[in-house]
């Protein structure tokens, strides 16, 4: 992108000499500026490419090419195409003046002008040519960034992505949909063996959005599952919750916090323990009904004395559980509201066993292409790549 200090830079073509030197003198008297001539106008395009003018002062009448004919041919080269380009000719003419302004000129003046009007037109031309160049290269400099910005997210989303738990079968069958928002939030996911009996399960939802909070939530995700806790304390939601809120203060991590919900299945005894610190409830389905597993304390990393209590509930042959993040149901929708906890559990309660990651996927994702105002039937609609307003996190646990 070329740019320019605040000097003006006058390009006149003019077959006559006199003309020439006249325009030469009166601008001279006005001021500091750059001034070259150019009288054959064959060769007006390779003068200009190499003098970089911010205005062109462009006769008509000139043997070899009219000057209504260069217009075109300035905008034709890459150099030159935004040059604002004063029409500095005899010809009074109201129709060659209308012509002039159709093919793109940005100014016309009868020559010759008084050095006064003359300057104050080439300044005025010439300053707003200097600050489209500057406002375009501001803005080509934006694009990039964003850019750049939005390939790193991409690489910390895939990321992300590739931490995530595979599918689990076994006694406990465990799948997930994972679709990062285009800022990418915080959430992360996980479950484990512990041991033969002791299966854990957790949902984190790191506050904001971008690479910050997503390493966030990697971290917590590493300390749930890495071994750097007791066997003792991943076995007790309670001091599983205490110890992410010891390690994540706020206060040392640049005001973010988080909400989880973590629990224990015991396959011997079919007991699931859990605590949630302000997050979503899970959802656990029971022969066509819902039951609430709902958080036990607010969010955690804010204070020092973290209180988390635990609850319980046995778990029956053919019982589903749903972990999922917020951005699941909190969707803008058409009538600007938001969606809904309430939807969400009307919705996977509607659907069938088979069907529900995938169905609450196309569901929401209806939601969010309607609360934009794009038809989710259009063509709009299935060219685009959906990303939701945050991260969309929802896990399922089928019991055996």
């Amino acid at each position: 992108m070329q740019s320019f200090d605040t000097i003006d830079r006058v390009l006149l073509v003019d077959d006559q000499a006199i003309v020439c030197e006249a325009v030469r003198r009166m601008i001279a008297t006005q001021g500091a500026c750059e001034f070259r001539a150019v009288q054959d106008p064959l060769q007006a395009i390779a003068v200009a490419e190499e003098f970089r003018p911010t205005v062109i002062l462009q006769d008509i009448e000139m043997p070899g090419r009219n000057g209504l004919d260069m217009i075109g041919a300035y905008k034709e080269s890459a150099t030159t195409r935004a040059v604002p380009v004063i029409m500095l000719t005899g010809k009074e003419d109201p129709a060659v003046k209308a012509d002039a302004f159709g093919r793109g000129a940005s100014d016309y003046l009868v020559k010759l002008p008084h050095p006064v009007e003359l300057v104050a037109r080439i300044r005025h031309h010439s300053r707003g040519y200097r600050m489209e160049i500057e406002r375009n290269a501001a803005f080509e400099a934006l694009r990039e960034s964003e850019a750049h910005m939005k390939s790193e997210i991409n690489r910390a989303a895939s990321y992300v992505r590739s931490l995530l738990d595979p599918p689990l079968d076994g006694a406990v069958q465990v799948d997930w949909r994972f679709v990062p928002c285009e800022s990418l939030g915080g959430d992360v996911f996980g479950y484990h063996w512990v041991d033969d009996d002791h299966l854990a399960m957790y949902v984190l939802d790191v506050s904001g959005h971008g690479v910050g909070p997503a390493l966030m939530g990697v971290s917590a995700m590493n300390l749930i599952r890495s071994g750097s806790l007791e066997k003792e304390q991943v076995l007790d939601p309670t001091r599983v919750l205490q110890a992410l809120n010891n390690a994540f203060q706020m206060s040392r991590h640049d005001g973010m916090y988080f909400t989880v919900w973590y629990g224990i299945y015991h396959r011997g005894t079919r007991e699931l323990r859990w605590s949630g610190g302000g997050h979503p409830p899970s959802f656990l389905m029971r022969g066509g009904q819902l039951t609430r597993l709902a958080s036990t304390t607010f969010m955690a990393c804010i204070v020092d004395q973290y209180d988390a209590p635990t609850e319980s509930i046995v778990i029956e042959p053919g019982d589903r559980l749903y972990l999922f993040s917020d951005g699941v149901y909190e969707l803008q929708t058409k009538d600007d509201g938001i969606w809904g906890l309430d939807k969400l559990e009307a919705l996977l309660a509607g659907l069938p066993a088979d069907q529900v990651l995938d169905g609450v996927v196309a569901e929401t994702r209806k939601v969010v292409l309607e609360g934009r105002g794009i038809a989710p039937d259009s063509a709009q609609a299935q060219a685009i790549a959906v990303a939701w307003d945050d991260d969309f996190s929802l896990i399922e646990f089928r019991f055996n």
